[in-house]
């Protein structure tokens, strides 16, 4: 049996504008760099997250979602 241990799951991490996002900022001002298959999305608020968002990413290819807020 061969394995393929290449795979990279595309991430998508929703960022709230005030708390999470702003680290984030701060690690790319600091010179960190994300894997290339994570993605952030700025948000005014996590509050403001509704769930065709979510659906829609998956439908688009993502393997995975977080919401950080």
């Amino acid at each position: 049996m061969v394995t393929n241990n290449s795979f990279e799951p595309q991430l998508l991490a929703f960022c709230c504008n005030y708390c999470a996002y702003a680290a984030a900022d701060l690690a790319g001002a600091s010179r960190i760099q994300y894997p290339p298959n994570v993605r952030v999305v700025l948000l005014p608020c996590t509050g403001k997250l509704d769930v065709l968002h979510v659906l829609k990413a998956f439908e688009s290819g993502a393997d995975g979602i977080m919401v950080a807020g």
